[in-house]
């Protein structure tokens, strides 16, 4: 087994801000008759809406595989990560098979935490920094109307951003900077969270990703 050394990391901060309302789903425990049939998730602390790491590195690990062609489509229809260390999105986000390949993901990202510092911004939403928005789905065969409403952070909110990356002696820096690079621009141009052909998640990037802050060891 190789032996390997960490030889920096490079920490990127910045803000992302909601160009359209965001929903990214939490529990429905706290469920009110009249309220929203989906809730977005809160930190249960405080109660105000953060987007989960999770959420935001899976979508740019999602869209990394389908722009340099590192999934395929089963038999049945599904889609299928490679698991090939190799890949672009191998070497940025690692591999979990189980199996002698398995590489660790390059790419820490943390909770985005909401920028309350402006208060006034939320006075006239329907709950703590959330709109509810109802939408109505029609059956198209009895035509027959659904109405459902769901619990969104609004347009203009905005959320403290900390990701970072791990360089190893060895490795190609620059090629793990510029999947990076091609990670957030593709997220610009697509959505974050869930109901995104409806309109929802359209966010934008605040980082200056050229300079970010250098730990070497």
């Amino acid at each position: 087994m190789a032996a390997i050394k960490l030889e920096k990391k490079l920490i990127y901060t910045g803000i992302i801000t909601l160009k359209t309302g965001l929903h990214i789903g939490g529990t429905n425990a706290a469920l009110n008759i009249g309220g929203p049939d989906k809730f977005v998730v809160r930190n249960p602390v405080n109660n105000i809406p953060y987007i989960p790491g999770s959420s935001l590195k899976g979508k740019m690990r999602a869209l990394i595989e389908l722009a340099n062609g590192c999934a395929t489509i089963t038999s049945r229809g599904e889609a299928k990560a490679s698991e090939e260390p190799t890949s672009v999105s191998g070497q940025l986000f690692g591999v979990a098979t189980g199996k002698d390949n398995n590489r660790p993901s390059r790419l820490i990202v943390r909770d985005a935490e909401m920028d309350t510092s402006h208060p006034e911004m939320f006075e006239n939403t329907d709950l703590p920094y959330t709109e509810s928005k109802t939408e109505v789905a029609i059956d198209r065969v009895t035509a027959r109307a659904n109405p459902r409403t769901f619990e969104r952070v609004p347009a203009g909110a905005k959320f403290k951003v900390n990701m970072v990356l791990n360089i190893y002696e060895g490795e190609d820096e620059q090629r793990l900077r510029t999947t990076l690079k091609q990670a957030i621009e593709l997220l610009e141009n697509d959505y974050l969270g869930g109901n995104g052909s409806r309109g929802y998640g359209q966010v934008a990037f605040d980082i200056d990703l050229d300079n970010p802050q250098i730990l070497t060891y």
